[in-house]
């Protein structure tokens, strides 16, 4: 998304999802959720974030650049990903 994209009128009636009712919303093509899905489940806010300097290879930071505007957010996401992996077990 870019700011040319935030500047273009939205084309979605916004006046109708107002008036929609929870039972007025098809939901049969979502599966429902087990018990062990809500023992599994945990519930995760973001936290702060520390702004620190890191060297990375020219090749890598260009890919992130090219997966758009959040890359740094998914950068940031990698780094959870691999040190979550990466985590002795409790």
């Amino acid at each position: 998304m870019n700011e040319n994209d935030i500047k273009k009128p939205s084309e979605t009636n916004l006046d109708r999802f107002d008036e929609l009712t929870d039972e007025m919303i098809d939901t049969s093509d979502i599966p429902p959720l087990s018990d062990a899905f809500f023992k599994r489940a945990s519930w995760r806010l973001p936290k702060p974030l520390v702004a620190i300097t890191l060297q990375v290879e020219p090749e890598v930071l260009a890919w992130f650049k090219e997966q758009g505007d959040e890359w740094e957010r998914r950068a940031t996401a990698a780094l959870r990903i691999y040190a979550e992996a990466h985590q002795e077990p409790a």
